[in-house]
Order: structure tokens, then sequence, then C-alpha cells
């Protein structure tokens, strides 16, 4: 069994190395099969993944491969022709609750209940990244709480974004444009991340029509487009606050 991160291991030479030596040698101890799995196999490179391929031809009489990751559309197709995929659903924040509980009862972590929501906020339904986040939330404060918890996993506080939209949607644009520099100035909430909460914000708000809905998430993606080519943040989210104004002005 050999299991890698692929996003530490990523390019071509691990493939054509420690990979492909692995898979050649023969199983031990009477196995019908080696495994091999690559963790965050998103990660790899093209140049890489069409070497993995060529190898999974070459060795899938003795060698099973299992590849983990996190957006499949970045895994070539002809790796995508030759698996079985199966997906994953996000857990429910219950279930992710209720395990975060437990292990901070038992590490004898201290955690208030608004601390507990906005690590199941942050987590977005995936428990790894629930419980690093309280590993690294536990490491910096006695108690952990809502405001510390927002503050390491760098992403603003829900109803601050959510302040900021009805301020722009009731017209009010300075005031939104003063609260989105002072999330990015002050709070140091990158573009990107913010540009992701004001989505699931807009996505679950009951403020909006169906129709509202649509046309703010096209302006979503949009902004969203333009921020992964590099262009400035702040003008970008701006703009957005502006359609949000526009569209509130004409309801």
């Amino acid at each position: 069994y050999l299991e890698l991160n692929a996003s530490d291991e990523r390019g071509i030479e691990i493939i054509r190395t420690k990979i492909k030596d692995f898979a050649k040698t023969a199983p031990a101890g009477g196995a019908p099969f080696k495994i091999i799995h690559l963790d965050e196999a998103d990660h790899l490179t093209p140049q890489a993944q069409h070497a993995l391929r060529r190898i999974m031809e070459m060795y899938s009489s003795g060698t099973r491969f299992i590849l983990a990751c996190n957006y499949s559309s970045r895994i070539i197709e002809p790796i995508q022709s030759r698996t079985a995929v199966f997906r994953f659903l996000p857990l429910p924040e219950s279930a992710i609750r209720d395990r975060l509980r437990y292990i901070a009862d038992k590490e004898g972590v201290a955690i208030t209940d608004e601390g507990l929501d906005a690590i199941v906020y942050v987590s977005e339904g995936d428990l790894r990244r629930a419980i690093n986040t309280l590993q690294t939330v536990a490491v910096v404060g006695k108690e952990i709480n809502k405001d510390l918890v927002f503050k390491m996993a760098g992403l603003a506080r829900p109803e601050k974004v959510q302040k900021m939209i009805k301020a722009a949607y009731e017209g009010n644009f300075l005031e939104a444009r003063d609260m989105l520099r002072e999330l990015m100035l002050e709070d140091g909430i990158s573009g990107e991340d913010l540009i992701r909460q004001i989505y699931r914000e807009i996505s679950a708000s009951e403020e909006f029509s169906d129709s509202e809905k649509a046309k703010l998430i096209s302006f979503i993606g949009e902004v969203d487009f333009r921020l992964a080519l590099g262009l400035h943040p702040d003008v970008q989210l701006g703009f957005l606050l502006a359609q949000i104004v526009e569209l509130g002005s004409m309801r």
C-alpha cells in the first residue's frame, strides 16, 4: 500500500519514480494486488496525470489506483474514463457539530456554542477542514469563540456580509462600500474569499426573489472570473455592490 499527497508531490518525476517503481513490483504476501492512494489528485500537473494514465494502463493487473480529489473536473478525461467515480456529498451540519463536540470534550478544549457554529460554517460540510480548524484555533486561544474562529480562518463574520449586502440593496452604496473596505483592509479578508461568502449569503437569503438571485449570481460569476485573472478586488467587488444597488432600485 502506497499513499501520497499529490498537493505536496505533484510533479511528473514523482510519477515516473516513486509511483512507477511501486506499481511494477509484485504484490507481497500472496495479495492479489497492491493499492496506490493519491490524495488531492486534482493538484497533479497535466503532464503528471498523463504519465499516471500510462502507468495505470501498464500495471492495472497487479495494482489498483485510488484518486481522491476535491474537483473531479481537474482530472483529465483519459483517467476518468478508466476509473469508477464516486461522489461524496457534504456532511450534515449536525454530524459535524456532534463530532467536533466529541473531540473538544475528549481533548479538554473549551468551546462556546457560537464558536462551534462558526467552525461548522467555515467547514462547508468538510469534516477534515472542521477538525483542522478546531485544532488550529485551540492552539491560539484558551476558549474557542466565534470571533477567534473567523479570524483564524480568514473569513468574514456572516452577519457583516449580510449587513453589507442589505445596505447596497437599500441604495446605500457609500455605506456598503465602506463596509467592504473594512472587511478587506481591517479584517484582512481576501477578495476571493469574500466573493464566495457573498455568493453563500445571497443564495441562502430570503430577501431576494429567484429572478433577483439569478441576476446577482450571474454578476458574482463575472466578478469571480475577473478576480481569477488578477484584476483589482476592491474595484471588482465595488462593481458588484453597484449592481446590487441598481437591482434594489428596480424593485
